[in-house]
């Protein structure tokens, strides 16, 4: 069998498995790579080269530089400022996505969009409006910014790096910047002029309480004097339940303690405060002998629970209630709740709240879980989480932040912005700065020149050593380090030629622009269905192929791809952008191609003669 035709099977069963999603997209690559290994495609002793190549090692340097940019606070002075913006949608759409789309340029797009996603959040949320219409315009912001520089996003560092390997000249820092300026500026025009009309309204989402409907699910409960539970731990009584029911606080002396840090026993008269449907109810009084608090059986149960609902609200505003009527004054200081995002990377994916163990190892308390804009109703046990799921977390606020960046979460409601020192904040602009002059003056290639900056951030301290190694997005690289020699058998093995020759065959009549066109067209399509980074990998030999077959300039049909690839609008799985705001902002998957769509032909329309005019033919 010829190797072309080993490749082609390879990379079929590869596609396959990114669209599928079963398997991590890192896994695949890999797995992708040690099949051409096997086969004879990939030489053996070049088949980790990749995790030493320019383009893998310049994307790591970005991601930790990016936080270095967000340890400073220097994207919270913006996100500061962007809240100002005033009640008007227009303008909200305007600054929030124009300045994600900035930031983009300069910073990994996925990190610039976390920073901004909790803003977007927060002030939908204070104009009581729904964050469906802001948060699929941020996303797509952030792909669009990524287009102008270098290190904007993952495929323009790696068709620089292939036209290194090419042509011995990589394309600099700003070669980009012609064609993403003008892309970015319609596209950001479209989406707020016309675009967001595109957006589906999602009712109901604008705030946690209805996200959630905690009001529904709130009960209090009283230890008894015959009550099974007195002497269970809160972990027995969830072992003798069988069953992982949110218990947010024990009411033990008119003191209120919240149910993550409370390890003691409990005792007769204890009253906990329960998240819980008449299901859980029952199972409460059948198998643990608690039942509704003296209070809430006097009053007919309404008065008291209105009175929890009410602190409830108050707690997960970040508030300490004033009333403290119930109870003789309980304190209701310690129950810190928040909402957060599962990432695509996050170690909870595909895995349940019993296997992650978040209560013993990270101090976390797992009260609800939304997806697609509802709360689900099945329990928390058995859910296995996906990346964009909207969980409502109960932690101590000193160690929160540090629990969700190792599980992979990002905070939506409750992230305060915290300003950085100022002295961090210049030496991260001025550590960066002189990196850029470094590549623009050609003193050092951009992969040494970003290391080198990464470096430093961490030696003068800008970024915690520990900070910078969690930074580096794992998946990302070994699916880009794995990719590469898999890209390069495609070419080696004459599979790249057999494409180009198809497209070149098809289209014999047709004007190089029209061929521009069908490669923009492929290359958005495979785009949408696995990673950007795969897709660049895989349409740069076939864009080479093309050129040489037309015997044309290879910059302008690798500007095509470098566009294309990060033009990921179509569905919630092409980016990581899309499937962050999945969960918060309530979308379907047949939700994004009715904005997507349009904006990716407003796209196609302005590079492509933007491109035919800064890079000749």
């Amino acid at each position: 069998m010829a190797n072309s035709t080993l490749v082609f099977i390879i990379l079929g069963l590869t596609l396959a498995a990114f669209v599928w999603g079963r398997f991590r997209y890192d896994l695949v690559a890999l797995s992708a790579l040690l099949a051409s290994v096997m086969l004879g495609l990939v030489e053996a002793d070049e088949a980790f080269m990749g995790f030493g190549h320019p383009a893998v090692i310049t994307v790591a340097a970005v991601l930790v530089l990016s936080k270095g940019f967000e340890r400073s606070g220097l994207v919270d002075v913006i996100a500061e400022q962007t809240l100002k913006v005033g009640e008007r949608l227009v303008l909200q759409l305007l600054v929030l996505t124009g300045t994600v789309t900035v930031l983009s340029a300069v910073m990994n797009n996925v990190g610039a969009l976390a920073l901004l996603l909790p803003v977007a959040v927060r002030m939908a949320r204070e104009h009581d409006r729904s964050p469906s219409l802001l948060l699929m315009p941020l996303a797509f912001g952030s792909l669009l910014g990524g287009l102008m520089t270098l290190i904007g996003t993952p495929p323009n560092i790696i068709i620089a790096s292939y036209r290194g390997a090419q042509t011995g000249e990589n394309f600099g820092m700003f070669s980009f910047f012609p064609v993403g300026v003008a892309v970015a500026a319609v596209g950001l025009l479209f989406i707020v002029l016309v675009g967001w009309r595109l957006t589906p309204h999602r009712q109901g989402q604008s705030s946690a309480e209805e996200l959630f409907d905690t009001d529904n699910y709130l009960v209090e409960l009283k230890v008894g004097e015959e009550s099974k539970a007195i002497g269970w731990t809160l972990r027995e009584l969830h072992e003798a339940l069988e069953e992982t029911i949110p218990v947010l606080a024990v009411v033990r002396d008119d003191k209120r303690r919240a149910g993550h840090v409370f390890h003691g026993s409990l005792r007769e008269g204890d009253i906990l405060l329960v998240e819980g449907g008449p299901e859980e109810m029952k199972l409460l009084e059948d198998k643990a002998g608690l039942s509704l608090g003296a209070e809430a059986e006097e009053d007919e149960a309404d008065t008291a629970k209105q009175q929890a609902q009410d602190e409830h609200k108050q707690t997960k505003q970040g508030r300490k209630t004033q009333d403290k009527k119930k109870h003789g004054g309980v304190d209701t200081e310690g129950l810190q709740l928040v909402e957060v995002v599962v990432r695509n990377d996050s170690m909870m994916v595909n895995r349940t709240v019993v296997q992650l163990r978040l209560q013993n190892q990270h101090g976390l308390h797992l009260v609800a879980v939304a997806r697609d804009g509802a709360r689900l109703k099945q329990r928390l046990r058995e859910i296995r989480f996906k990346p964009g799921d909207v969980l409502l977390m109960q932690g101590d606020e000193g160690g929160l932040s540090e629990s969700l960046a190792t599980l992979g979460c990002l905070p939506l409601a409750n992230r305060n912005l915290t300003i950085g020192q100022p002295r961090m904040l210049l030496l991260s602009i001025g550590i960066f700065a002189l990196a850029i002059v470094a590549m623009l003056t050609d003193l050092l290639p951009a992969a040494v020149a970003l290391s080198t900056a990464a470096l430093v951030s961490l030696l003068v301290g800008v970024l915690p050593l520990r900070d910078g190694y969690q930074a580096i997005d794992g998946p990302v690289i070994v699916l880009l380090a794995a990719m590469l020699p898999v890209g390069e058998a495609l070419d080696t093995s004459g599979g790249a030629a057999l494409i180009a020759e198809g497209m070149l065959t098809l289209g014999s009549d047709w004007p190089p622009m029209a061929t521009l066109v069908a490669l923009f067209m492929l290359s958005t399509l495979l785009s949408n269905m696995i990673n950007n980074a795969a897709a660049a990998l895989l349409m740069a030999p076939i864009a080479a192929s093309l050129a040489s077959g037309f015997g044309l300039s290879l910059d302008p049909f690798l500007m095509v791809v470098a566009v294309s690839a990060s033009c990921a609008f179509l569905t919630p799985i092409g980016h990581q952008s899309n499937t962050l705001v999945m969960g918060p902002g309530g979308y379907r998957f047949s939700d994004y191609w009715k904005l997507g769509l349009p904006l990716s032909l407003v796209v196609m329309v302005v590079a492509i003669p933007m491109i035919m005019l800064v890079w000749p033919l």
